[in-house]
């Protein structure tokens, strides 16, 4: 094989790889192609995700407020309940020194 002929064997071994290359990307590209409703759907997808993040957010919006109502209306729970326990502590305590009273003067 002289120089004249490898050189046309190297041209025509190029020339097919590229034909081939083409073709495949051409054939990939035929495939993978993306259809309008695909991309109708798609949108369709997007919209419905971010109505959900949106009642997510709200939801936890809500969730945060109504856990600092619930918290507020414990704290004054405990508030009433510590005043009352105070108010009944008191009341035994008078009642108490009206029972040793009572006793001192019925004993005389």
């Amino acid at each position: 094989m002289n120089r004249t002929e490898f050189i046309f064997a190297i041209a025509v071994i190029l020339f097919v790889a590229f034909v081939l290359g083409w073709a495949t990307s051409w054939l990939v590209a035929r495939f993978t192609r993306v259809s309008q409703s695909d991309i109708g759907e798609l949108d369709q997808m997007a919209q419905a995700l971010h109505e959900a993040e949106e009642t997510r957010d709200q939801a936890i919006t809500y969730l945060q407020y109504r856990e600092e109502e619930l918290t507020n209306q414990l704290a004054q729970a405990e508030a009433e309940l510590s005043a009352a326990m105070e108010g009944l502590r008191d009341a035994r305590h008078e009642a108490e020194e009206l029972r040793s009273y009572a006793e001192k003067n019925s004993a005389r």
